[in-house]
């Protein structure tokens, strides 16, 4: 059996990347591993839209909910006893998933089956498909 000394959990604020994240605690304290978030405020949603003052007020409130989201996981932490470092990044989720973990020499990514909303299903489905397909470090895909 594999020993995990260091896991990223992607968060997102929904019941699939809160279930994630309770798996992410579990795996922490039965491997006695460091665990990161990361909250990624995903750019190519707003990239057709012209660059104006409209735009800018969306990813404020996407950063404002990162915060947020972030500072429930790491209370919850906290309340576990478990070692958190939290991340905020804007990007492609994939991408900024991939990217923290080889940063970060991750052993385990856990990641959220699907999103928010039905719109969010297909987009976390498709970053869930993504760090399975380009990633090169184990990953784990908790369905709610």
């Amino acid at each position: 059996m594999p020993v995990f000394s260091e896991i990223l959990v992607a968060i997102d604020g929904s019941k699939a990347g809160d279930n994630a994240f309770a798996v992410a605690i579990e795996e922490a304290r039965l491997h006695g591993a460091r665990l990161h978030a990361i909250y990624v405020v995903e750019t190519g949603l707003f990239s057709s839209l012209p660059a104006d003052n409209t735009v800018e007020i969306m990813y404020r409130a996407l950063e404002k909910e990162g915060e947020q989201v972030l500072e429930k996981a790491r209370a919850r932490a906290l309340e576990q006893k478990v070692t958190l470092t939290t991340h905020i990044t804007q990007g492609h989720a994939g991408n900024e998933i991939l990217a923290l973990a080889e940063n970060q020499k991750i052993d385990l990514i856990i990641v959220g089956s699907h999103g928010k909303g039905q719109a969010d299903r297909l987009l976390l489905g498709s970053i869930s498909n993504y760090v399975i397909t380009h990633g090169t470090i184990s990953a784990m895909v908790v369905r709610s």
